[in-house]
């Protein structure tokens, strides 16, 4: 199951209050430590949202170019079976 960056920087944003109103030392680094590793989950998450946008275009565009090809393959083929005049 995927998260959304949504779901990792609300979990950042948690982390680092935690860490603002901590009063132990260690309490803190480790609420540090925890904002961190969040907000690099969100940026991959980001990341691939965007790589999979990318991707998604260039399949449509590719697609399109096909059916294109097809629909000139199709009319080039009745254009040769048409008797000449």
């Amino acid at each position: 199951m995927s998260q959304s960056f949504e779901f990792y920087q609300e979990r950042a944003e948690a982390a680092a209050k935690e860490a603002s109103e901590a009063t132990l030392e260690n309490v803190r680094e480790r609420a540090l430590r925890s904002a961190a590793a969040w907000r690099d989950m969100a940026d991959r998450a980001r990341e691939t949202d965007r790589e999979r946008k990318i991707a998604d275009q260039a399949r449509a565009e590719r697609r399109e170019a096909e059916a294109l090809a097809v629909e000139e393959r199709a009319a080039a083929k009745l254009e040769a079976a048409e008797p000449a005049e």
